[in-house]
């Protein structure tokens, strides 16, 4: 069971991003509104853009209140790529970060190959299911963190080089950053004192 602090940080973020949905589709239907619902329009997409600064915003005194939080935010974004989203998303999403295995975490998040074998037929590993809103945070993040973090962007190449499609090396890649996170949270060490380990991290 969460408690509540920790559902309020969930409902808060929830509610974000009912917000960017909400701004997305307005923003849409403002290339082809008339004359007679633009005014209108603009005037709902300023509330919403000013609706989402004040989350982002209570976001971030809510996170600062509590030192646990506080101190997790400080350990994910240690690492090269992570950023204010995917943090708050973890912690939001993914209480279960630093308490599971490597395996078990990414198969939790489904960023996990999964076979779809039957008898001798072998087909493609897939991945399917997991926190989709975790993913969705995760993708961001690894393509940042494909240019800026040594251990990932070397990996990206690495797969690039021996003839991995972008997509499938850039899912190996969220798995990675999944994996070195989790082992930033299991030993409450941040990205300079783990980086070097945490390349081929065995939990």
């Amino acid at each position: 069971m969460r408690d509540a602090e920790t559902q309020a940080l969930t409902d808060l973020m929830a509610r974000r991003h009912q917000l960017i949905a909400m701004l997305v589709s307005e923003k849409n239907r403002r290339g082809v509104a008339s004359a007679a619902v633009l005014p209108r329009l603009e005037a709902h997409i300023s509330w919403l853009e000013d609706e989402l600064r004040a989350l982002d915003e209570e976001l971030r005194q809510t996170l600062q209140r509590s030192p646990h939080w506080r101190e997790r935010d400080e350990l994910l974004r240690s690492v090269p790529g992570v950023g204010e989203q995917l943090s708050l998303t973890l912690l939001a999403h993914l209480p279960d970060l630093g308490s599971l295995d490597r395996r078990q975490i990414a198969a939790l998040v489904g960023v996990a190959p999964f076979n779809r074998d039957s008898g001798a037929l072998r087909a493609r590993r897939t991945i399917w299911g997991g926190r989709v809103r975790v993913r969705g945070a995760l993708y961001m993040s690894t393509l940042v963190a494909t240019r800026f973090n040594p251990v990932i962007r070397d990996f990206y190449q690495r797969l690039l080089a021996a003839g991995k499609p972008k997509k499938l090396a850039l899912t190996a890649c969220m798995r990675k950053l999944l994996v070195i996170l989790n082992a930033i949270v299991k030993h409450h060490s941040p990205w300079r004192d783990l980086s070097g380990q945490v390349a081929t991290p065995s939990s």
